[in-house]
């Protein structure tokens, strides 16, 4: 068994080679609802973000056009973000070397908060970059404590 990993092949030498170049993946034999593409899934970065005004969603979605992708509430507290990305025509002429792009439909669901106003969503894509914002329900202000005296 090698310490350092082979550059002229992927063939794995050992199932405890550390340094071995095939990489597991847990969603591989797993279906996903109309689809048979998982990487898409995977492949799909959301960052969700508090601030003290709202609850700000981004999502990187490179080369889709917004059109291409819909932004729903379902029960109620359910943000779901969907869409699909098309493969590449091939052309029978050209020699692929390398397909790192991932195709297919992808969904990411998130349950938000009580705080969130669901009336009041608002999306935007950007560069590439869907932004959702989700307002907050104001908090009622803490009482002002006032001691009052005791006569007697």
């Amino acid at each position: 068994m090698s310490l350092i990993p082979s550059i002229f092949g992927n063939r794995r030498r050992s199932v405890f080679d550390p340094f071995s170049l095939d990489v597991w993946d847990p969603f591989k034999d797993m279906s996903f609802p109309s689809s048979g593409e998982t990487s898409s899934f995977v492949n799909t970065r959301v960052d969700w973000k508090e601030t003290p005004e709202a609850h700000v969603f981004k999502a990187e979605l490179p080369g889709i056009k917004k059109e291409e992708v819909k932004v729903e509430v379902e029960d109620d507290r359910v943000l779901q973000i969907r869409g699909e990305r098309n493969v590449e025509k091939e052309d029978k002429n050209d020699t692929w070397h390398r397909v790192e792009r991932s195709s297919g439909q992808f969904m990411r669901r998130f349950r938000l908060p009580e705080n969130a106003k669901m009336d009041e969503i608002k999306a935007a894509m950007e560069n590439g970059v869907l932004t959702i914002t989700i307002p907050k329900v104001e908090e009622a202000k803490k009482s002002d404590v006032k001691s009052i005296q005791i006569s007697g």
